[in-house]
């Protein structure tokens, strides 16, 4: 394993608790991703597995990501960055009326070799919607774009979409390491459980083409 995928492997042993603040009391989001029916029936490509895209984009250098379009489903949110929190699960973006992305910090950045990892809310309590309301609905061959902080910008094609309970999250999958720049999105979803949400929703992605901070 790679630097980046042993810490994010390390880290992700609590994975099913990445989004316990989706969905939490007095949540008024509709929340699209409670419907099963948005599963994707395409399994996720493990190591070695030779799916996705035929011709996969050269990987670019480390820089961290600030924002984050799909525009298929109308996301285009600033991302921060996440680490772990003092019980060492990873952090999730906070619950405001102002919702955004968070990358974890300690797996690749978009188009770096490896699984980069960003989370969202589905639901951000009071305020509604979150900005990964409508994570669910994204299909095979959708485009994810990521912008850098060096003005690179790394574009990823959607190679599958999975609604997998919380307590069977697939750790290994989703962080574990792989031979090429891949990208995750994870937010709740499911039925509602009273107090937040039973699943997790998960995108799979591969780096389909890039733009350098050099291009014209």
């Amino acid at each position: 394993m790679t630097l980046f995928s042993r810490r994010a492997f390390a880290a992700a042993v609590l994975a099913p608790l990445l989004l316990v603040g989706c969905g939490g009391p007095g949540d008024h989001g509709s929340g699209a991703a409670q419907d099963h029916r948005s599963t994707v029936a395409n399994s996720p490509r493990t190591s070695g597995d030779s799916s996705g895209p035929a011709h996969t984009a050269h990987a670019l250098r480390h820089s961290a990501p600030v924002r984050l379009r799909i525009p298929a489903i109308g996301v285009d949110t600033p991302v921060m960055r996440l680490g772990l929190a003092a019980d060492g699960s990873v952090q999730v973006p906070p619950i405001t009326a102002d919702d955004q992305a968070g990358w974890y910090g300690h797996s690749p950045t978009p188009g770096q070799v490896g699984p980069s990892v960003i989370l969202g809310h589905a639901t951000v309590g009071a305020y509604g919607d979150g900005v990964f309301r409508d994570l669910a609905r994204l299909h095979q061959g959708e485009r994810i774009v990521t912008r850098l902080e060096n003005g690179s910008e790394a574009e990823f094609t959607v190679s599958a979409v999975r609604t997998v309970a919380k307590a069977a999250f697939p750790t290994d999958t989703v962080y574990g390491d792989v031979d090429r720049p891949e990208l995750r999105l994870i937010t709740c979803g499911g039925p509602r459980t009273g107090d937040g949400y039973r699943d997790n929703v998960i995108v799979f992605a591969t780096l389909s083409s890039t733009m350098s901070s050099t291009s014209p």
